[in-house]
């Protein structure tokens, strides 16, 4: 048993089989009774004890009342204390975990904690050489990423670790944005980092989620291997990963298709840095790509692809989005069939968690009937393996992706 004492949260009647069921997250409409908010009690961010209506301990997690995820869980263990060697222990495990993937050696960049599936709820760190960007969702966190930089700098002995704190989950914590240093000395602004022994420049201070799509290497990878001699459409490019991908595998021509001038720019400076002409090898288009895809569409004379990757944002922030999300999925890959020359391949993805795997796969099948195509399903996508799934989070599972053949 702790010797400390946790103020107690209290489940209502029949609620606490999620808990027992070890899902990380409780929400507001299962709680019976919260602890007092004051310094004495339970102010928000405090670590509270989860009880059932017969008083059995069932957890013990950070509380929140701002939040519809009032309690987040971080132990069922009733021994296991919240202090400074509790913290180091789970810091250390999950970066521990992903020692074997930076061991490798052609890669230098990794996801080194990923929240719930790594049992620290609503901490995100990205590494990057030797320097580390991190996200913090949640209001017990954001109380503590002082102290959990600086062991995180003890524990991977980089230079630096900064937040980029800007996610909408931030907002429902009652929090806003957070950018800068947290511990060690100021990064540099760029930084290189190499891929599967590609090369890629990260912008530390800029861009999009911590800087770097990693979620999506493996999936890179395995869209390369059908990029020998094609000409590729690489939508919602970014900064281009999937095109240096493409072309280090033998691609002849890849078309970038983003709404960022800025990533495109950067896109070359990618291509530049692995050896490729972006004068020969790409062109680079700045706009909307619905509007392009469905301009060419409507043209005889628009070009036609072996390959077409299509890679956009989230696409369904809450449930309320999910029916919109769900007809730009299926707008976007109405129109990217189109474009595929028979027997070539349509690489889809989808980072929203909302939609999972099955409807996904329902959106392309919907997609094909529409544009009287058929599809073969060659392979199945997610996210790559420092982006663990903890069996008990299913949703911690956003990203998912078909490579099919289109005939």
């Amino acid at each position: 048993m702790p010797t400390a004492t946790y103020p107690r949260v209290v489940l209502k009647p029949g609620r606490e089989k999620p808990v027992i069921q070890r899902h990380p997250w409780i929400f507001s409409g299962a709680i019976l009774k919260l602890p007092p908010n004051t310094a004495d009690g339970a102010p928000d961010g405090a670590i509270v004890d989860v009880m059932d209506s017969a008083d059995r301990w069932l957890a013990r997690g950070l509380l929140n009342r701002a939040s519809q995820i009032q309690v987040r869980i971080l132990t069922w263990q009733q021994e296991e204390e919240i202090n400074e060697s509790f913290w180091q222990q789970r810091l250390t495990a999950a970066v521990v975990r992903r020692a074997p993937l930076l061991a490798q050696g052609d890669i230098t960049a990794c996801r080194l904690i990923n929240g719930e599936s790594d049992y620290l709820p609503g901490l995100i760190v990205d590494r990057f050489g030797d320097h580390l960007i991190a996200q913090i969702g949640i209001l017990g966190m954001d109380q503590r990423k002082r102290e959990l930089a600086e062991w995180l700098l003890q524990i991977t002995g980089c230079q630096s670790i900064s937040e980029r704190s800007d996610t909408a989950a931030r907002r429902l914590e009652g929090l806003e944005d957070a950018h800068g240093l947290l511990a060690g000395t100021p990064p540099p602004d760029q930084v290189e980092i190499t891929e599967k022994g590609l090369r890629f420049v990260v912008e530390l201070g800029g861009g999009q989620k911590t800087g770097f799509y990693m979620d999506q290497r493996s999936n890179r990878h395995a869209v390369a291997a059908y990029c020998a001699g094609a000409t590729v459409l690489n939508g919602f490019s970014y900064t281009g990963a999937f095109a240096v991908h493409a072309l280090a595998a033998g691609a002849t021509h890849v078309t970038n298709i983003d709404s960022s001038v800025d990533a495109l720019q950067m896109g070359e400076v990618n291509l530049t840095r692995n050896g490729f002409d972006p004068d020969c090898v790409t062109e680079n288009i700045a706009g909307d790509i619905f509007q392009v895809l469905r301009d060419w569409r409507h043209d005889a004379d628009s070009p036609r692809f072996d390959v077409v990757i299509l890679d956009p944002p989230k696409f369904a922030h809450s449930k309320q989005q999910i029916d919109r999300a769900l007809r730009g999925y299926k707008d976007i890959n109405l129109l990217a069939i189109h474009l595929v020359k028979p027997g070539g391949i349509l690489a889809t993805f989808s980072c929203s968690g909302l939609v999972s795997a099955d409807l996904f796969q329902k959106v392309i099948f919907g997609a094909a009937i529409d544009a009287g195509r058929d599809l073969q399903i060659l392979e199945w996508r997610r996210q790559d393996i420092d982006h663990p799934v903890a069996i008990t989070f299913p949703e911690g599972e956003y990203l998912k992706g078909l490579i099919c053949r289109v005939l």
